[in-house]
């Protein structure tokens, strides 16, 4: 991702904190040089929703912005597992993203005790909360996490059809609709890139994003991208992506008009006579997929859906899973050994092939 969408992201975050306790702004601060834009934009999300909590549960001052320290070292055990109960139960979160909002809690409160210090060298809470309280147990065995990817990933022929879909299907089927019609005939190249390299590739939505057009290698098939922890890494992409990819840069500047500065990839088309190009966001790419994956029959297709296809498809075509981690960017070959299980019913009916 280049400098100014960075910065753009960090604006986004120092925004964030200027609505929250001093002490929060400070815990950003220290975490900027390790953590991921996102990854503190999230956290910022996460204690906003808490501290708005607390004041609506009149446990703290009338504003979160106000709420001072001895409120946050006074928690009991059970207020806070109330807050879980509210995150479940009224704001409909899953037991995965309750641990995730939680391990933010943690860490803010783990600095607060641990590291932040006054000026007499005394920790900001003497009393942490926090480690009293345990994460959801999550006990899903490799079998049932493939099983549950399973009916939501993309399978053999799929993968050209899927393609084909938003290269040309899409707009026939809406040829009837003039707006979304020629929205598509606009956008069909840049859409079907964006599909093709996933497929062709494995990455992540942030990574796909935040691609600039001097991060593609197109002699050698790879693109740099920034990977969780902040690691740069080429990763290979297809020769079907390799070609879609060129049908969009043929197109790009002609169509979407970028500034010379505007040097990222993937471009949102503008909007009004006056309208500028801009990146294409994250959740622009999540919503044209989920538009393409309704209209084709696969409402439950999504980007991550469309990186676990490639990743399978690769598991069972090469059987090389240390290489199969390398090109997804886990930092644990036990994360890419679901895969390894999503094949199974295809190895069976290989075996059973032989009797044919």
């Amino acid at each position: 991702m280049d400098k100014s969408a960075r910065l753009h992201y960090m604006n986004r975050v120092d925004d964030k904190c200027a609505e929250l306790p001093w002490y929060v702004t400070e815990y950003i601060d220290s975490r900027k040089r390790k953590l991921s834009h996102t990854t503190l934009l999230n956290y910022c999300h996460d204690y906003l929703i808490f501290f708005d909590w607390l004041v609506a549960e009149k446990l703290a001052a009338d504003h979160r912005k106000d709420i001072e320290l001895s409120v946050l070292e006074s928690l009991t055990v059970r207020e806070v597992e109330n807050f879980l109960s509210f995150l479940e139960y009224q704001l409909g979160n899953n037991k995965y993203t309750i641990n995730r909002k939680l391990s933010a809690l943690k860490s803010l409160f783990d600095y607060l005790q641990n590291k932040a210090e006054t000026r007499d060298l005394k920790p900001y809470i003497q009393r942490n909360v926090m480690a009293k309280i345990d994460f959801n147990s999550i006990k899903e065995s490799q079998e049932t996490i493939a099983n549950r990817i399973e009916g939501k990933i993309l399978r053999e022929d799929d993968f050209e059809k899927f393609r084909q879909f938003v290269a040309h299907d899409f707009g026939e089927l809406k040829k009837s609709n003039k707006r979304m019609a020629r929205f598509h005939e606009i956008n069909r190249e840049r859409d079907t890139a964006i599909v093709s390299l996933i497929l062709g590739s494995g990455l992540r939505l942030s990574e796909v994003a935040g691609i600039n057009v001097e991060d593609l290698d197109m002699n050698k098939g790879q693109v740099r991208v920034l990977r969780k922890g902040n690691k740069e890494q080429y990763v290979y992409f297809s020769q079907q992506a390799l070609l879609d990819l060129e049908s969009y840069l043929k197109i790009r500047e002609t169509r979407y008009v970028p500034e010379k500065s505007e040097n990222y990839l993937f471009i949102a088309a503008p909007i009004g006579r006056k309208g500028k190009s801009r990146r294409l966001t994250p959740r622009s790419i999540e919503k044209l997929i989920e538009k393409y994956a309704a209209a084709f029959g696969k409402p439950a297709l999504t980007v991550h859906s469309l990186r676990h296809s490639f990743a399978t498809r690769y598991h069972l075509e090469n059987n090389d899973v240390p290489k199969l981690k390398n090109q997804l960017g886990h930092s644990s070959i036990q994360t890419t050994m679901i895969y390894t299980h999503l094949t199974d019913e295809e190895m069976r009916k290989a075996v059973n092939n032989m009797d044919k």
